[in-house]
């Protein structure tokens, strides 16, 4: 909503995409003190989170704008002589800045869990925070860092899908940042899984709204129709449950008491 607002009253596309990091970061503050120093628990904490959200973006729609109003959408960058590639060109080239940082963040992911202190860091307080704070690794930061960066990003993401549609609404998100978790799960905590898994929900959402549109999916049917990109996270996830292994410290409090 805060990207909406700032783009609403200023015109300006950047400006509102850096509000909704910082309102991002904001909640991160928030949910971080809740869960990382008073170790309240992790999933009802963030759904307590995810309703306040919700309904302060509402009540702040309601009293600031009332009636959705159209507002400028980030222009695509055409990427030259990929953008003219036919079939391919259009769909993966003439995107907007925040499509292509968003998979410009997926090996930038990589290399810093792999590769730097920070990352390998998060991997250890995920997996055994005991043995991380006996090797002299601080899991309240490390933790608190990492909740700061996630929020931060799931801020951004807010922003690119206000920006690239116009247009604003209560509950437009609809529940996908839910997908977004479980598409953690699908990709086994691995950035190009999760890259992976999100590209394949995209596709069949797009089918499924191309197909509406062509009348090729009757109208009778369309709601049932649309709910086919979740029924296919929630399959894939069942055949995936017993392959893939969460962090063993995951959604668990680290107390050195």
């Amino acid at each position: 909503f805060f990207a909406y607002w700032t783009v609403l009253s200023t015109g300006n596309l950047w400006l509102a995409a850096l509000v909704a990091l910082l309102v991002g970061l904001i909640m991160g503050v928030i949910y971080a003190v809740i869960t990382v120093f008073f170790e309240a628990t992790q999933g009802i904490s963030g759904i307590g989170i995810f309703i306040f959200g919700l309904g302060f973006s509402d009540l702040m729609f309601r009293q600031q704008v009332g009636t959705p109003k159209p507002v400028p959408r980030l222009p695509s960058v055409n990427i030259p002589f990929l953008a003219d590639l036919p079939y391919v060109g259009e769909p993966l080239f003439q995107r907007s800045l925040m499509t292509y940082l968003a998979f410009g963040l997926v090996p930038l992911t990589v290399v810093l869990l792999n590769k730097t202190t920070f990352g390998l860091n998060v991997r250890a307080v995920g997996e055994n925070p005991q043995a991380a704070d006996s090797l002299g690794v601080s899991v309240e930061r490390t933790r608190f860092a990492a909740i700061m960066i996630g929020n931060a990003f799931a801020g951004l993401a807010g922003a690119a899908l206000v920006l690239q549609l116009g247009i604003f609404q209560p509950n437009l998100t609809q529940g996908m940042g839910f997908i977004a978790v479980a598409l953690v799960y699908f990709g086994a905590w691995r950035p190009w899984g999760v890259m992976g898994g999100a590209l394949l929900y995209g596709v069949v959402n797009a089918t499924v709204l191309q197909w509406k549109a062509l009348g090729i999916i009757p109208v009778s049917i369309s709601d049932l129709a649309g709910m086919a990109p979740a029924i296919l996270t929630i399959g894939a996830l069942i055949l995936l449950a017993r392959r893939v292994h969460a962090p063993a410290a995951l959604t668990k409090p680290f107390s050195r008491h």
